[in-house]
């Protein structure tokens, strides 16, 4: 049954972060984006802890996350991590063909879900080269255990208001039991103000919220573990990079998971 309005009643908290404090909880994130398929230089996240919360950065400096990839650049943070030997093609969110492992990543699981509700305060940017993004991946025990929960997609062109357009729902990379269920929301609000964005999953369906109001809701759902992922991507358009277009930045106030109640 889809509820129209978020209903918290039927949830325990599992996970809460504010972000406060001098320094990021290594106990509940990795401060890298998919670390296996780079190094961690390029890996690594660029983010300031302030009276806000988490900053993202994507700074002048900062170097693309893998040749291969362009000039993508990304400050990432996620709940979980995995990956084969060097070499081998084992490792999470694969992306693209011909993947091979650079650095090998131990199983770290601090949060994997298997169902329940997931919600982040983001504030974005205006930079039509940058996207702020919360999403969920399979922490892929099995290879095809790897379909993901967009939660929200909030590209730089897309977002101010009155009326911000919303990227959301389910993206099945290599799961077969999974079908690609995307879309875009039209909003009435401005998304470079503070907003709420949260799923609602369980093994059958997938419901997704903004500010607790239901936006969109896909008859498929999934059961597997899996790990919660909050990043700024910035998509350059070419090589050349204007030290006064940077830091380029994107916000995230809070964080929360939370657990089906028994019944």
């Amino acid at each position: 049954m889809v509820i129209r309005r978020l209903d918290r009643s039927g949830y325990r908290l599992q996970l809460e972060e504010r972000f406060e404090g001098a320094a990021l909880s290594e106990e509940r994130w990795l401060d890298h984006y998919l670390p296996q398929w780079t190094t961690p230089e390029r890996s690594a996240a660029r983010y300031d802890l302030t009276e806000e919360g988490l900053a993202l950065r994507i700074d002048v400096d900062q170097p693309a996350w893998r040749d291969e990839d362009g000039e993508l650049r990304v400050s990432n943070l996620q709940t979980g991590s995995s990956s084969g030997p060097v070499g081998s093609e084992v490792g999470q969110h694969r992306h693209c063909e011909g993947l091979t492992v650079r650095t090998p990543q131990p199983a770290r699981r601090l949060y994997t879900p298997t169902g329940g509700l997931a919600e982040a305060e983001l504030r974005a940017g205006t930079d039509p080269t940058c996207m702020l993004a919360f999403w969920l991946i399979g922490f892929e025990e099995r290879p095809e255990d790897s379909g993901e929960l967009c939660v929200a997609e909030l590209f730089g062109d897309a977002v101010a208001g009155p009326r911000a357009r919303v990227n959301v729902g389910i993206k099945a990379h290599h799961d077969p039991r999974l079908y690609d269920d995307m879309a875009t929301v039209e909003l009435d609000l401005d998304g470079t103000e503070w907003h709420s964005y949260a799923v609602a999953w369980s093994g059958d369906e997938s419901s997704f919220y903004v500010d607790d109001q239901l936006v969109r809701s896909c008859p498929q759902g999934i059961s597997y573990p899996m790990q919660l992922m909050v990043d700024l991507f910035e998509f350059p358009t070419s090589a050349d990079r204007d030290p006064a277009a940077y830091p380029k930045r994107g916000w995230v106030r809070s964080v929360r998971g939370w657990s089906r109640e028994a019944g």
